[in-house]
């Protein structure tokens, strides 16, 4: 079913973006304001799990850890995924369409394979 789905971002998503996410209605919860600065990336990713959020990050380690999950047949709601340099490359207003694309779609997120990546057109 299409629509907007709740999200939980890293530490290394810029604030500008959250923002932004959350100025035009999204669900954000920021990992910055859940645990403590050096909080171990699998404490997020769990977090994200346990609360039923999609986890939106730009830190490759938390990918590794989402294909881990996947390996052990762990299931997650999702990730939405983009690397640091992007930000050069995409501006707030492209990622904020990239997210209500996917939210458009009527199963944004494959059981199988729930990794989304963001590129820039």
């Amino acid at each position: 079913m299409a629509g907007r789905f709740p999200l939980y971002t890293d530490n290394d998503v810029h604030g500008d973006l959250v923002k932004a996410l959350r100025r035009t209605g999204w669900d954000v919860v920021r990992g910055v304001d859940t645990f403590p600065k050096n909080t171990v990336d699998p404490r997020h990713f769990e977090k994200a799990a346990e609360l039923g959020r999609v986890l939106v990050t730009n830190d490759q380690p938390l990918v590794d850890i989402a294909h881990q999950w996947l390996e052990a047949g762990r299931r997650f709601k999702g990730l939405i995924t983009w690397p640091q340099d992007h930000y050069d490359r995409m501006s707030i207003g492209d990622l904020l369409r990239k997210f209500e694309e996917l939210a458009a779609k009527d199963q944004p997120f494959h059981p199988d394979y729930p990794i989304v990546r963001f590129k820039p057109d």
